[in-house]
C-alpha cells in the first residue's frame, strides 16, 4: 500500500490510519491504533500510544507523549515536552478498567513543560502557558498559568462564545420556582463559572409584600 504521509526513516508508524500530508519525523513512534488526521506534524521523539485521536492540522513538538484517551481536535498545538496523563492513582503493573478521556477543543495551544492532568478538557483556543499545570477545565479562549494553572484573561474583549454546556457557558436564567409560602417564588437569573470562581447574579424573590433583591456576589 502507498502511504500518501511522510515517515522519517528513524521513524516508527505503524498505524495506517494517518491522514494525507502528515509527516512523522525521526525517533517517533505511533502505535497501530491511533488515529491522526491530515497535515498534521509530528516532530522526534513523540510517542502516540493506541486510543488516540488527532485532527486535522495538529503540531506535536519534540518530546510529547500521547496516551490512551487522548484526543486532539483540529488545529491543536502541543509545545516541547508537555506531558499529558490520563490515570490519577497509577501503580506499576496495575491498570483502571478505563483511562480518563482528556480533551484539548479546536484551535487550543498548550505550552511547552506544561502538564495536563487526566479527564480535563481545554476548551476551543485556549492558551496554556508554558510550564503550567492544568488540574481543571480550561474555558474557551481562556489564557491559563501557574500551579495550578489560573486564569489570567482572556484573547477576546467579552466572555467568549461557548457551545451548550460549556464550563463558562451562564446557567438558565429566568427560571421561576415556588417557594410554597403563599405566593412567593424565586426567579433565577443568570450566573457563570470558570477556574477563578463562580460568580453568582442577583436574586430576585417575590414576596407577600413585594420584591427583594440578594446582590451580586462571588463564591468560590
Amino acid at each position: 500500500m502507498t502511504r500518501n504521509f511522510f515517515v522519517h526513516p528513524s521513524g516508527i508508524c505503524e498505524s495506517e490510519t494517518v491522514g494525507e500530508n502528515t509527516r512523522v519525523w525521526a525517533f517517533a513512534h505511533v502505535l497501530p491504533g491511533a488515529r491522526i488526521g491530515r497535515n498534521c506534524n509530528v516532530c522526534d521523539n513523540v510517542f502516540i500510544e493506541n486510543d488516540v485521536i488527532v485532527g486535522d492540522d495538529v503540531t506535536l513538538k519534540c518530546g510529547v507523549q500521547l496516551w490512551d484517551g487522548i484526543r486532539l481536535e483540529d488545529g491543536v498545538f502541543v509545545g516541547p515536552n508537555a506531558t499529558f496523563t490520563n490515570d490519577k492513582f497509577p501503580r506499576s503493573r496495575q491498570y483502571p478498567e478505563k483511562f480518563h478521556t482528556t480533551v484539548v477543543e479546536k484551535g487550543a495551544s498548550i505550552g511547552g513543560n506544561a502538564t495536563i492532568l487526566p479527564g480535563v478538557r481545554i476548551g476551543r483556543y485556549a492558551m496554556v502557558g508554558a510550564g503550567a499545570v492544568v488540574t481543571k477545565d480550561v474555558p474557551p479562549n481562556a489564557v491559563v498559568v501557574g500551579n495550578p494553572a489560573v486564569i489570567v484573561g482572556y484573547q477576546t474583549e467579552s466572555l467568549p462564545q461557548t457551545e451548550s454546556g460549556a464550563p463558562n457557558a451562564p446557567q438558565q436564567a429566568g427560571t421561576k420556582v415556588a417557594l410554597g409560602v403563599g405566593e412567593c417564588s424565586l426567579w433565577r437569573l443568570p450566573s457563570f463559572a470558570d477556574l477563578r470562581g463562580d460568580l453568582v447574579g442577583p436574586r430576585l424573590i417575590k414576596l407577600e409584600f413585594g420584591y427583594t433583591y440578594f446582590p451580586l456576589c462571588a463564591a468560590r
